[in-house]
């Protein structure tokens, strides 16, 4: 290779979509949020000077692909081309083909990138087009043992994530391979939870693509924020609040905001004034504020910019996140709640 060739960056993305009957009442918007999931990859990969090209897949008992490695910039809409269907749910085999045909892509030139996420309303029933085998671990045990190896040997640079319904299903994704920092939970049961799913996969696919710019080519911590940002890009993007207009109080033991915020003399509990440290997850809804903190200086940034800083251009609903691992910013979660548990070892920032 040339010594002068330019090394640009190419991500392949592969969603994977459960179309099971069981997600017939989402049908229609889910078509849209992944419409908006894509147009998002879009603008910000034009906003770092990345390729971006999505696979989509959808399957119950069957797997099929829909879209092909297609430049982001060229995809239409799925309306069209997810349909739900009346089967089963082959969640292993869907997983397997779309990681299998992602490795037929040729690496020689670029620096590529892959990263799958699968979205289920369920758990396996129907891997090899059998629709008997639901807890019949006969059956299911070739293809139990398949996705754990092809898990485990996935290089650096590739990354598989998953939406499950439950915690159930959670353990059951890690049995399969998938690390625990790469699953989420979401609501099967409400049109709410199909906005916040897609939400969740959108800012997750933001932090992805920023990371890269950083070098990181594959993360087992995907459904985090705040890793892949810098002190300068905050100084750059949001507004500094003026130290006078902001107390940070420690949090030394699991309590509740109101009573702790009044156990400080010379502060008041006012709703919407008390921001929490982002940590495990949250659900952070489309009204809710966000601050940045300098952990050094303990400097305070806000504005209209950090919602979109934190969890990517252009995403309005909510979105289900947890604290990436910055050793030099931290982030704050507006909270009009009079009785949220604050947790140990934490910080609270009250707005004077």
């Amino acid at each position: 290779m040339s010594a002068n060739r330019i090394q640009h960056k190419v991500n392949h993305v592969a969603l994977v979509v459960d179309c099971s009957g069981s997600m017939r009442p989402h049908q229609s918007q889910l078509v849209r949020v992944v419409d908006e999931f894509v147009a998002g990859l879009k603008a910000e990969s034009d906003s770092l000077g990345h390729e971006t090209r999505i696979s989509l897949y959808s399957f119950d008992h069957k797997v099929e692909n829909l879209v092909w490695d297609m430049d982001v910039k060229h995809l239409p809409s799925m309306r069209g081309l997810y349909a739900v269907k009346n089967g089963a749910t082959a969640l292993i085999e869907a997983s397997l083909k779309s990681l299998d045909d992602l490795g037929h892509i040729w690496e020689e030139y670029g620096e590529h990138s892959f990263l799958q996420i699968v979205v289920t309303d369920g758990e396996e029933n129907a891997s090899g087009g059998d629709m008997r085998h639901d807890g019949d671990m006969t059956v299911l045990g070739p293809w139990l043992d398949r996705i754990a190896a092809r898990m485990a040997g996935l290089p650096g640079h590739w990354t598989s994530a998953i939406l499950v319904p439950n915690s159930l299903a959670k353990r059951t994704a890690q049995n399969y391979g998938f690390p625990a920092g790469n699953i989420a939970i979401w609501d099967a049961d409400s049109q709410e939870g199909v906005e916040e799913a897609i939400g969740t996969v959108r800012a997750a696919a933001t932090s992805f693509l920023r990371a890269r710019e950083q070098g990181v080519r594959g993360t087992k911590n995907l459904f985090a924020v705040g890793q892949d940002i810098s002190i300068d890009e905050v100084r750059a993007n949001l507004e500094p609040i003026p130290a006078n207009k902001y107390r940070l109080l420690k949090v030394d033991k699991e309590v509740e905001i109101r009573p702790f915020v009044e156990s400080h003399p010379g502060v008041t509990y006012e709703r919407g004034a008390c921001y929490y440290q982002l940590g495990a997850r949250a659900q952070v809804q489309p009204n809710k504020e966000v601050i940045v903190v300098e952990k050094d200086t303990d400097r305070a940034y806000t504005g209209d910019a950090a919602r979109s800083l934190l969890f990517g251009t252009g995403i309005q609903g909510t979105v289900s996140v947890k604290a990436g691992n910055n050793p030099k910013l931290e982030v704050y979660v507006q909270s009009r709640s009079v009785n949220r548990k604050l947790k140990p070892k934490t910080r609270l920032l009250i707005m004077l």
